[in-house]
Order: structure tokens, then C-alpha cells, then sequence
């Protein structure tokens, strides 16, 4: 199994970079469609543009970043069972591994934010705004451990 992830290597590491940007583009928008759904979503459930924030909302979780996420997540733990790849003796890989699960828990929060604002509950655009700046600051911890690997 290790001789065929070794061979699989580049096949895996380039999914997975895919699959991260896939899932940063949403991660990244979705709490800025919040925002828009939060400030100009008048009338609520049934009234435009309401229904139509709620629809965009819910395709960009479903049919982007869930999938992006879930294998963000196999393409990533096949790389970390890759001989040669990860040496948990260094700091890096906790740190990666620390916000690569906050920003999961992230997304988590970003569907059931979903779920409140499509039955008329939300937070204020401000709070989408300022909670925006959470996955960048996940992104600079997950790069910088990565490419330093301190």
C-alpha cells in the first residue's frame, strides 16, 4: 500500500491542492453571500431577493464546498500516509492539522448559519463580515506551515 501511495504521490498532492482552492473559493464567498442575504434580504421567507440568497447559499454548501471538503480531507490523510511525506516530530504538521480542523468547524458553523438564515434568523452583516476574516487567517497558519515547515 505505501509503494502505491509513493506512486500515486503527484496524482495526490495536485487533488488535493485542487480540492483546497475548490473549498477556499466557497469558504471564502459564502459568508460574503451572508452578508449581502443579512443587509438586503428584505420581506423574508417567500419574498426576491430572499428566496433567491437562500438558493444560492445552499448549492455553493452543497454542490461545491461539501464536496471540496470531503476530499480536501482524503486526498489530504493519503498524503500524510505517504512514506516520506509528514514527519510529526516537527511543529508544522500540528499546525496544519489544528487549523485545517478549525476551518472545518468553520464550514460546520457556515452551514448552520445557512440553516438560521433561511428561516429568517441571522446574524448582522457586520458579524458575516468580520467572521469572513476567519478562514484567511486559518489560510495563512495552513500555508506558512507547509511551505516553512518550522
Amino acid at each position: 500500500m505505501t509503494d502505491l501511495l509513493a506512486t500515486l504521490y503527484p496524482w495526490t498532492k495536485s487533488l488535493h491542492v485542487i480540492s483546497v482552492i475548490a473549498w477556499m473559493a466557497g469558504i471564502f464567498y459564502l459568508p460574503r453571500l451572508y452578508v449581502y442575504h443579512a443587509e438586503r434580504a428584505e420581506g423574508g421567507p417567500g419574498s426576491e431577493p430572499f428566496d433567491s440568497f437562500v438558493i444560492m447559499e445552499a448549492k455553493l454548501l452543497r454542490l461545491i464546498m461539501n464536496p471540496s471538503m470531503i476530499a480536501t480531507w482524503i486526498f489530504g490523510l493519503a498524503l500524510v500516509a505517504t512514506p516520506g511525506i509528514v514527519s510529526w516530530s516537527y511543529a508544522w504538521p500540528w499546525a496544519k492539522a489544528a487549523a485545517v480542523i478549525a476551518m472545518t468547524v468553520f464550514h460546520m458553523w457556515l452551514a448552520g448559519q445557512r440553516r438560521k438564515l433561511a428561516a429568517g434568523h441571522g446574524l448582522s452583516g457586520r458579524s458575516y463580515r468580520i467572521m469572513n476574516e476567519v478562514p484567511t487567517l486559518l489560510l495563512v497558519v495552513i500555508v506558512l506551515s507547509v511551505i516553512l515547515k518550522f
